[in-house]
């Protein structure tokens, strides 16, 4: 089975060489987070097409290029007006072979009628499998998650859970692989410093 690198390497070695070609991947987070990291890390890999259903396509663009870290050149289209799903699914449908899609935040379309959203993550998993590409949608943790996460936790492929915690003057960042579906679920979590980018905190946990 091919694996697409998510363009992090520690974690692509911790998966086998990173996530199966066709695979819809979950990336749950706070909001208070630097889990945007792990969209910019991605769009390094290969051509991304990059959906903000919030922020503006302007701001997205901005925060790219003020990343220190290394980033690509996605496509960013802003797809948060008066028919969020609808206008995302068209663009979906346009994916070329082997691309990536970024979808941020997923929260906007699970606001969606369930059966309609059921749907697009139907077409979308269709589409992704049939193109070999692959798909994160970034998801926020927190009081007003919506209705519909349970599906897409359940229609996802892969999903990443990341944990961050304030311990005294430390900013504790772990990443949880749950599920895995074509591969290995990780047993432990990693811990992990986000700063200009995503790398593997080694510091000791002293208990």
């Amino acid at each position: 089975m091919s694996r697409l690198a998510t363009g992090i390497d520690v974690l692509d070695r911790q998966l086998g060489g990173g996530i199966p070609a066709g695979s819809i991947v979950l990336l749950a987070a706070d909001p208070a987070s630097q889990s945007e990291l792990f969209l910019h890390e991605l769009t390094t890999t290969r051509g991304t097409l990059w959906l903000t259903t919030i922020r503006s396509a302007e701001a997205v663009t901005d925060a790219l290029e003020r990343n220190s870290g290394p980033t690509g050149n996605p496509t960013v289209r802003d797809v948060g007006g008066d028919a969020p799903l609808d206008t995302a699914s068209s663009l979906v449908r346009d994916l070329p072979e082997g691309a990536n899609l970024v979808i941020d935040v997923v929260d906007v379309l699970e606001r969606s009628e369930g059966a309609r959203y059921r749907k697009f993550l139907n077409d979308l998993q269709t589409h992704m499998v049939n193109t070999r590409g692959l798909t994160v949608l970034h998801g926020l943790k927190g009081e007003s998650v919506p209705d519909n996460r349970d599906l897409t936790e359940h229609m996802a492929d892969v999903v990443f859970d990341l944990d961050t915690k304030i311990d005294g003057s430390e900013i504790v960042n772990r990443l949880a692989v749950p599920k895995f579906r074509g591969g290995r679920a990780l047993n432990e979590t990693i811990k992990l410093r986000l700063a200009e980018r995503v790398t593997v905190d080694t510091s000791r946990d002293i208990a």
